[in-house]
């Protein structure tokens, strides 16, 4: 299958190319040629289907003309090797936990899927990858961890100083090895440019090869699509019309819903939960597009002032504005509103939110309507914050996982850089 630029300025590629590129030629973002349906065979036995079978059934649609089958069921299965509960939290809302992988947060399907993917296409070649990832917190650990170790692949996080949780940051800025952690001195907006930045530097891309592992890159938002067919094949009553509230940010994790809408999952509606960065709930609202420089909130990993994926939704829908309305509707929330609805949630049913999960049950109790099932994104272990968190529901009442404790062991290690280009080309020009 070819993957062509959703500014539609150069030519078509493959699988191959669009993965080790990350971002196309004309600055667009890649997608699939076409968008193959699940038949509905798949959908009578999806339920004796466990979480890596139903994946690597929804994988072959997207990846299956390009990888052999028996190399991408490897790397879906050896990519899924925990679960995706699907678990009651109040009446007919359900959270669907997407912490249980090795970095507690739903970025380790898409970024564990990219790394192997990556290495399989690379293959026997001798060349030095350099992935460039931004982060607003859970994409650098995911990303970091998933590549870790991989031959021929080293990996330059940049995270705005001071902008993300410390265990977010203790789970990329430790490793070593192949990893490299750049604090940059702005916001993840600025971040985000420099990795953009670095993909348009002819020059640049001369010297070494670069890659992103961002959800701009189709091999990090595709596999996110595999947890929206799980969620649904664990609903005992599928007869009910699904709401999905998504907490977002870049707007990768939704997009990759609305295809797996778009592959016969019977999704009635998404809801955009934003935090404060509400460029997409304007645009819901007016049918106008208006970036704007992100602002600070306690859920931090949605500080997105121009999410990336949203070209990737317009460019799905043909840039209509009515068709999209009608998919998905907007909401955002406040500071004070995320922490209210993180306490009443705890104090009432006991269950633990972090602060993107409120965003996203907060929607689903205001838009919920009778005889609809509503499942919210629980993106990330809400140990990851507890800082923030703690002081909301009480000192104590927010265990930590092993797996989260034994990062908080390791010793930090970033470079400074600036959000000037200059710094950070000068940074890439010394690489190897």
């Amino acid at each position: 299958m070819n993957y062509y630029s959703t500014n539609h300025n150069t030519p078509d590629v493959t699988l191959d190319l669009a993965v080790n590129q990350g971002l196309a030629a004309d600055r667009g973002l890649f997608m699939p040629e076409r968008i193959v349906p699940m038949p509905e065979s798949f959908f009578k036995e999806i339920d004796g289907m466990n979480f890596q079978e139903i994946s690597f059934e929804v994988a072959k649609h997207f990846f299956g003309e390009d990888i052999p089958e028996y190399t991408l069921q490897k790397i879906v299965f050896n990519t899924l090797s925990f679960d995706t509960p699907l678990v009651s939290v109040s009446k007919d809302i359900y959270s669907l936990e997407l912490f249980h992988g090795p970095t507690a947060a739903f970025k380790d399907v898409g970024a564990r899927f990219m790394a192997r993917l990556l290495s399989h296409f690379l293959g026997k070649e001798k060349k030095m990858v350099h992935v460039l990832v931004a982060t607003s917190g859970d994409t650098g650990s995911a990303v970091a961890n998933g590549f870790l170790g991989v031959p021929g692949i080293k990996v330059h996080v940049l995270y705005p100083k001071g902008k993300v949780s410390e265990i977010q940051e203790m789970q990329f800025t430790t490793l070593g090895q192949n990893i490299t952690a750049l604090e940059v001195e702005g916001t993840f907006d600025d971040c985000q440019a420099l990795v953009k930045s670095a993909f348009m530097d002819d020059v640049l891309k001369k010297q070494i090869t670069i890659t992103s592992a961002n959800s701009i890159n189709v091999a990090r938002f595709l596999p996110q699509a595999f947890y929206y067919f799980n969620a649904w094949a664990k609903l005992e009553d599928k007869s009910r019309e699904v709401v999905f509230s998504v907490p977002s940010g870049n707007f990768g994790n939704l997009t990759a819903g609305l295809f797996a809408k778009k592959m016969g999952l019977p999704i009635h509606k998404f809801i955009a939960a934003n935090n404060l960065n509400d460029i997409v709930f304007q645009y819901l609202k007016t049918g106008v597009y208006s970036p704007r420089p992100s602002v600070s909130t306690i859920a931090n990993a949605m500080d997105v002032g121009d999410p990336s994926n949203f070209a990737r939704i317009l460019d799905l829908y043909k840039n209509d504005h009515s068709a999209i309305a009608a998919d998905m509707v907007g909401t955002t929330y406040n500071d004070e509103q995320i922490r209210e609805t993180l306490l009443a949630v705890f104090q009432q049913t006991g269950y633990l939110l972090d602060p993107h999960g409120a965003v996203g049950y907060r929607a689903l109790q205001e838009l919920l309507k009778d005889g609809e099932t509503g499942i919210f994104l629980e993106t990330a272990h809400p140990a990851k914050f507890t800082d923030t968190v703690e002081p909301i529901v009480g000192k104590g009442n927010v265990p930590m996982p092993q797996k989260l404790q034994n990062f908080m062991k390791g010793t930090k290690q970033t470079i400074q850089l600036s959000s000037d280009y200059s710094a950070f080309r000068a940074y890439l020009n010394e690489l190897d």
